[in-house]
């Protein structure tokens, strides 16, 4: 018997271009960046020494915490706060009855990072203040574990939950893994994506180090491009078996058809060709795919030199001739990259995408690098009918995961 499809019934995200996802589809609609300056007077950014980094892609007021029930903020940091807020949404969309299959639902959140607000606080009170010990919940706060546990216990999940930590891929796999569940049974339903809060201090100063942060915007496949900027924010989707959702009558957004996943297995930071074509590769053979039904990529494009022109590079390699009729784009290049939160977000673009018939925009673009010479989307948003997307994603640790997203159809 052939396993049953999986399909998204819920959508929900917070990010630098909005509290939610109709606020965050029209900006990408529109083309609006939301990557600004970082304002380094909050207690997060309070510096011992300058920040070379001035710009990122901060949540706008008001305070997300706000959307979170005030009795749990003590034990959340904020990369569980976003969860929560994203989570809350994806599940109002589905109608998913938790109070009925509770023990059959999932979660499983990617993060990047970690609870780094609650490391940061931590380092303060004893390096800085001279305090002997630090906040009781220091520990539950920081493990990357915590989104997922946390969105469990504010919303009564109890199937599968944990979380999923391979950097920029993060939330791809926390998607394949909830795909890998869900056909095999294991769950009906599961809440998963990815979230991260990395504008704080002793992270930014690490990125600083690494040269690879934009001093000014995030502009992929640009030819003058100078780097990724850093952004915060959550993607959370219900994902379920198509049986189950049918049988309750839920709204089917789209098919997750296929995921694919590789190693380089070569360089800690500079990325290959022949990684990401394993794992594209092996995404389509898992959704019975040819490279010819693939309309529309959402790029990992970071806005590095090295990461697009690569990928690009990976794109022909695997589309061939086909790859002259995509449509691809970067959507970091208006939510910045939100790192283990990327993933998700983007699934939540392309649901989007695949139900309005719009290609979202490569903004920013002001020359396209000649070694980028495929459609990538410049500045405009585009009209195309997209029956089947994928999601790249490329990490650090040379960890590739790649998503099928297909039009539901019957």
């Amino acid at each position: 018997m052939s396993p049953d499809r999986v399909v998204v019934t819920g959508l929900g995200c917070i990010s630098a271009l909005g509290h939610n996802v109709d606020e965050f589809w029209t900006s990408l609609a529109g083309g609006r960046c939301g990557i600004g300056p970082i304002d380094v007077s909050t207690p997060e950014l309070a510096v011992p020494s300058p920040l070379k980094i001035t710009i990122g892609g901060a949540i706008p007021p008001p305070d997300p915490r706000s959307l979170v029930e005030a009795r749990r903020l003590p034990m959340l940091d904020r990369f569980s706060v976003l969860a929560i807020v994203a989570a809350q949404q994806a599940l109002a969309q589905s109608g998913l009855p938790l109070e009925r299959c509770a023990g059959r639902t999932g979660c499983i959140i990617g993060v990047g990072v970690a609870g780094w607000e609650a490391i940061e606080e931590s380092y303060r009170r004893v390096f800085l203040e001279g305090l002997r010990r630090t906040n009781v919940f220091t520990v539950p706060r920081v493990m990357p574990s915590a989104p997922a546990s946390q969105v469990s216990m504010a919303l009564g999940i109890r199937g599968p939950v944990f979380g999923t930590s391979s950097a920029c891929s993060s939330s791809n796999h926390a998607i394949a893994l909830a795909l890998c569940l869900l056909r095999s049974g294991a769950m009906d339903a599961a809440l998963v994506g990815g979230t991260e809060a990395p504008l704080i201090y002793g992270v930014l100063k690490s990125w600083e180090a690494l040269r690879v942060v934009a001093p000014d915007t995030c502009r992929p496949f640009d030819k003058n491009r100078k780097g990724l900027v850093l952004a915060e924010g959550a993607g959370v989707v219900v994902m379920e078996r198509a049986s189950h959702a049918r049988a309750r009558g839920a709204p089917i957004l789209a098919e997750i058809a296929g995921a694919g996943m590789s190693a380089d297995a070569a360089d800690l930071v500079a990325p290959t060709v022949e990684g990401p074509v394993a794992a594209i590769r092996a995404c389509l053979a898992d959704a019975g795919l040819n490279a010819d039904a693939v309309d529309y990529v959402n790029a990992h494009g970071t806005g590095t030199v090295a990461n697009d022109a690569t990928e690009i590079k990976v794109i022909k390699a695997v589309f061939g001739e086909a790859a002259r009729n995509l449509s691809i784009s970067s959507t970091k290049s208006m939510h910045g990259h939100a790192l283990g939160a990327s993933g998700a977000l983007e699934l939540v673009a392309i649901v989007r995408a695949i139900q309005e018939g719009l290609i979202p925009p490569t903004v920013n673009i002001e020359e396209v690098d000649p070694d980028c010479d495929l459609d990538v989307t410049p500045n405009r948003a585009r009209e195309r009918p997209i029956r089947v997307a994928i999601s790249n994603a490329f990490a650090f640790g040379g960890t590739n995961a790649i998503v099928a997203i297909r039009r539901f159809e019957g």
